[in-house]
């Protein structure tokens, strides 16, 4: 690489080698700890068998055992519920509502009302399975 001057021309190639191990090192941090991310609220959900849903992509509403209400990780007071899923943006994407099983009836059926007039098309109940042997 040395010209007729025996001056060396600066190296126009770049080495992406290192690059690409470091996006493959962030992608793996990223895989392990992206399912953690998704915890948060304790509530004992009751257990039935049916289909597994993809939580994930969507917001999740919470109803605990002494009745308040969360919306994603933020524990919100019932009279500002609609408030916080409209800066959730939830009548635009998929809301889980997750119900503490000693929850009332009534309570979860009032809160899906609200999540209704709250602009929300999509709704899904989410459940653990049950225990193997039940």
């Amino acid at each position: 690489m040395i010209s007729g001057g025996g001056h060396r021309r600066p190296m126009a190639e770049i080495n992406v080698t290192p690059l690409v191990d470091v996006v493959l090192v962030l992608l793996i941090i990223f895989m392990v700890t992206a399912p953690f991310l998704q915890g948060g609220l304790q509530i004992d959900l009751p257990k039935v068998a049916s289909k597994g849903l993809d939580v994930h992509e969507g917001l999740i509403v919470s109803i605990r055992r002494d009745l308040t209400l969360a919306v994603g990780n933020s524990v919100v007071p019932s009279r500002d519920l609609e408030d916080a899923l409209s800066r959730a943006n939830a009548a635009k994407r998929p809301v889980f509502l997750k119900a503490d099983q000693s929850v009332p009836y009534g309570t979860i059926v009032e809160t899906i009302a609200r999540l209704r007039r709250a602009g929300v098309e999509k709704l899904g109940l989410v459940t653990e399975p049950p225990a193997k042997g039940h």
